[in-house]
């Protein structure tokens, strides 16, 4: 469909049959304006363009598995309901061009599709990733005109970055491999873009959470297929809503602080002649800590106890969600944030001692919910969010408390959203 056929389709309400599919009726007011302006924004960047489609790949939230996912270890995530959307159109010209509100726009040459230094840490280095992976699969990737814009929050511990990864994929997906990549494929992809060439040492829970869509178990043990088992979950079930919380700290330069923490586990699992953690039997490492403490320091060893004890938390929280098991769900919640606190020590980074906002913002929300639902850091840690399931009978005082203690708008209410990445089909 052309750009403004397809702009006018949405700004008459023929398309809401499709936005249904993926948002909820409450949120369908704001899917067809946030669709409408954007292709408006394509045709003034592009023009009316043949072949236009749309497209959207939603943030995530870690239930559980705390920086376990790069030690080929087991995950609980959900996608969630806010989400990176983009109006898209193949072109032959070997270049994808790319504008999203907010930033300068991208244009990066497909001609070379091997990393390149001067775009470590960059968005032009994902899309490149993502294009390059995808042609050796054995795909003709062109190139594409892209407009976007995203609500996932950046720095936010949603997964950002994995989301935008997720969707360009979606969209070359859609037009050069006749969809022929399914979810996880797209996912490994966009792993592939981050770590290599990127430069951002990362697991796959984001990815794959952004990719499938709902509330998934992962288990990594073979990295090469995961284990991925869908879990039919809301915190609705327990009366509660899923609240994300902003410390107000930005985590944008605190990479040295993420790599830190895959590094030292693999560092103890060198100790037993193994590459990640997830091959070291536990039972062994629990009985070697000794002679292990004279080959790495403490906190490596402290990270690999919360490795070891997370995956089982895991399995725990999965029974605890398909059993509908209140109690044990938060018990075991809280259980993971005091470990990721005390073990994996991700609530604060070393080289900005005097930053404590996570620490804070955990601190008073557990005095908010006075014993009630659970709370814990969210996401990669060190500065960004926390994730608290609040009663519902609650979430008014505990949003202005927290408010009070933050910044007004630092409390966002989400819900899982059952879609993961998709191409609306509009035809």
């Amino acid at each position: 469909m052309n750009s403004q056929s397809l702009l006018n389709q949405c700004r008459t309400q023929k398309l809401d049959h499709t936005f249904l599919s993926v948002y909820s009726q409450s949120q369908l007011n704001d899917a067809r304006t946030r669709f409408s302006s954007l292709i408006e924004k394509f045709i003034d960047q592009f023009g009316d363009m043949p072949d236009t489609s749309l497209f959207s790949a939603p943030g995530r939230t870690e239930i559980m598995g705390n920086h376990t996912d790069h030690q080929n270890g087991c995950v609980i995530a959900g996608a969630v309901s806010l989400d990176a959307i983009a109006v898209a159109a193949p072109c032959n010209e070997p270049v994808i061009s790319l504008i999203s509100e907010g930033y300068a726009p991208i244009r990066v040459s497909l001609e070379t599709l091997s990393p390149q230094e001067s775009e470590k840490n960059t968005t032009a280095a994902l899309v490149r990733g993502i294009a390059a992976e995808i042609t050796k699969r054995g795909y003709n990737v062109s190139g594409a005109n892209i407009s976007m814009s995203s609500n996932v929050l950046s720095g936010s511990g949603l997964s950002s970055s994995a989301c935008f990864e997720v969707l360009i994929g979606c969209i070359l997906n859609e037009f050069y491999c006749g969809s022929a990549l399914d979810a996880q494929t797209l996912a490994k992809i966009g792993q592939v873009a981050e770590n290599v060439f990127f430069g951002k040492p990362s697991g796959l829970m984001d990815q794959m959470a952004c990719a499938v869509g709902g509330c998934v178990y992962i288990d990594f043990a073979n990295p090469s297929a995961p284990d991925v088992v869908p879990i039919a979950f809301s915190p609705d079930v327990f009366g509660c809503a899923l609240v994300i919380v902003d410390s107000g700290a930005d985590h944008a330069d605190l990479t040295d602080d993420y790599a830190a923490i895959p590094a030292e586990m693999k560092q103890c699992a060198a100790f037993f002649h193994q590459t990640l953690l997830r091959k070291v039997n536990a039972d062994t490492f629990f009985t070697s800590i000794k002679q292990l403490r004279e080959q790495v320091n403490d906190r490596a060893v402290l990270r690999s106890i919360h490795f070891f004890n997370e995956i089982e938390r895991v399995k725990v929280l999965k029974d605890a969600m398909c059993a509908k098991d209140e109690a044990v769900f938060f018990q075991t919640v809280l259980e993971s944030g005091r470990s990721s606190w005390e073990l994996l020590q991700n609530i604060s980074s070393p080289s900005h001692p005097n930053e404590q906002s996570v620490a804070l913002a955990l601190t008073f929300a557990e005095r908010l919910l006075h014993g009630q639902g659970a709370v814990r850091v969210h996401g990669g840690g060190f500065a960004g969010t926390i994730q608290a399931y609040v009663p519902h009978s609650m979430l008014k005082t505990f949003v202005s408390g927290m408010e009070q203690v933050l910044h007004p708008g630092c409390c966002h209410v989400l819900t899982i959203r059952q879609a993961g990445c998709v191409a609306f089909k509009t035809e």
